[in-house]
């Protein structure tokens, strides 16, 4: 399972079983009951494990927002029980955007939308980075 850590709400992407194809399936708001809509996400999906985009500066530095992101998902990992690998997600929120734009969608459905889309994105190059190893 992919995931975009935003401050409010966290975009979600699943992998076909076959880890072949990253598909967008949307978004958990933060707060008290994310940690229950996440369990049933990996239950539903049944997850192995998170991959969770990681922000970067240009430079490929970590700053603040990275140490949140860690912070945060390390926590939802562990409640979860699952392996964690973290992902470069540097411009993938602009990609999904321009993804968006270029299917048609209109401006409050892509703000619907943006969280998950980016979540695959993130998703879809892990899958295609580990494809590419083996």
């Amino acid at each position: 399972m992919g995931l975009d850590v935003g401050g409010k709400r966290t975009g979600v992407a699943v992998s076909d079983e076959l880890g072949i194809l990253a598909s967008p399936v949307g978004y958990v708001a933060r707060g008290s009951r994310d940690r229950a809509e996440f369990r049933d996400l990996v239950a539903r999906w049944s997850i192995s494990r998170l991959v969770v985009g990681l922000p970067k500066s240009l430079s490929g530095r970590e700053g603040p927002q990275a140490a949140e992101v860690r912070a945060y998902a390390d926590a939802l990992a562990k409640d979860l029980g699952l392996e964690i690998d973290y992902w470069d997600e540097r411009l993938t929120s602009t990609m999904a955007e321009r993804s968006l734009i270029e299917s048609g969608a209109r401006r409050d459905r892509r703000r619907n939308q943006i969280d998950a889309v980016a979540a695959s994105l993130i998703l879809q190059n892990y899958l295609d980075a580990k494809r590419g190893r083996h």
